[in-house]
């Protein structure tokens, strides 16, 4: 008897975790489309401070993770694994190229990321090829460009030393917080 009753306590408070997390979403939610509709001025407060801005995704997951565990309230059931490819970035040499460097690399070379963060965007950007851009939690975008293959998923969160893609001889970076470009001396 006693095993069942703690059963249905795990069950219950697992479903009471996933309730109470669905009923804050759509209370934030419908909160903010009724302020939306009854005034303007909040509709501009929200879409300049919401919409307008390069959120940082990154941050706000690392805040979500910190208070309130996984996004699945059953996510700790199992087991967790680290990276087995956990690299640094290594290069030969390093030229300034647009925004950011070019940095000389081996055939074949397997890109690790500098730093954990959320994959933002991933697709082609003009004079870097296919890239990737991984948002940092400390705000830093890192764009990786020139690579052959990617390995990463839109809105995949990424670990550092995890692999982006490949590429060959060159891999163009760019360093960007808030929209400005950011010595990249400092971060490889």
């Amino acid at each position: 008897m006693k095993k069942s009753k703690g059963r249905s306590r795990s069950s219950s408070s697992f479903f009471s975790k996933i309730l109470n997390r669905v009923l804050i979403t759509g209370v934030l939610t419908i909160s903010c489309m009724i302020f939306i509709k009854r005034d303007s001025s909040f509709k501009d407060f929200f879409y300049d401070k919401v919409i307008g801005v390069n959120f940082d995704f990154a941050y706000v997951n690392s805040v979500y993770h910190k208070y309130f565990g996984g996004v699945l309230p059953f996510s700790d059931l199992f087991n967790s694994t680290e990276p087995v490819f956990n690299e640094s970035l290594v290069y030969s040499d390093s030229v300034n190229y647009l925004d950011g460097v070019s940095l000389t690399v081996k055939d074949d070379y397997l890109v690790p990321s500098i730093d954990s963060g959320l994959v933002i965007f991933v697709g082609e950007k003009e004079g870097y090829g296919n890239t990737v851009i991984i948002q940092g939690i400390n705000g830093v975008d890192v764009w990786y460009g020139n690579l052959n293959n990617i390995d990463v998923s839109l809105y995949e969160y990424v670990s550092k030393g995890v692999i982006v893609g490949g590429c060959s001889n060159n891999l163009y970076m760019v360093f960007k917080k808030d929209g400005n470009v950011l010595d990249y001396q400092k971060y490889i």
